[in-house]
């Protein structure tokens, strides 16, 4: 049985591996002040905004104690500060510091670098369209439409 490489599952997935280690390299190379899983803890933080620990583990895929790790880190460096929810009393919520500020802002760069690597060759219309199919995509995922 013979396996084809360039399926989409294996594209996206060879994608993915191929981003985050140039994300990775680069964010190392700039010497910022947080790790790679520190550096998308902080990202996927300011995209969901404030948000319950769990619930931010579950959309970065990781184990929550993992994530647990990282904020703690970023706590302790004030990046981040978890706050009681309102609604449950025994849950938290991670919520982003102005002291992220800075940290984002480099981090931001250094996806906007990665993000010029991606488009090398692509017009604005066939980036364009990339990132539309990609979002239908996306879409077709979620909702549990099982």
């Amino acid at each position: 049985m013979r396996i084809d490489p360039d399926t989409f599952g294996f594209l996206l997935t060879d994608l993915a591996r191929l981003i985050r280690t140039d994300f990775d390299r680069r964010l190392l190379g700039e010497g910022t002040a947080v790790t790679p899983g520190e550096a998308r803890t902080l990202l996927h933080a300011a995209r969901a905004g404030e948000v319950r620990q769990n619930v931010l583990a579950e959309r970065m895929g990781l184990e929550p104690m993992t994530l647990s790790t990282y904020v703690d880190r970023l706590e302790e460096r004030g990046f981040v500060q978890r706050v009681p929810d309102a609604s449950d009393r025994r849950a938290k919520l991670v919520r982003l510091t102005p002291a992220a500020e800075e940290a984002l802002a480099a981090i931001t760069r250094i996806t906007s670098q990665a993000r010029l690597r991606a488009r090398e060759g692509l017009s604005d219309e066939e980036w364009s369209m990339l990132n539309r199919l990609l979002k239908k995509v996306r879409s077709n995922f979620q909702g549990g439409g099982f």
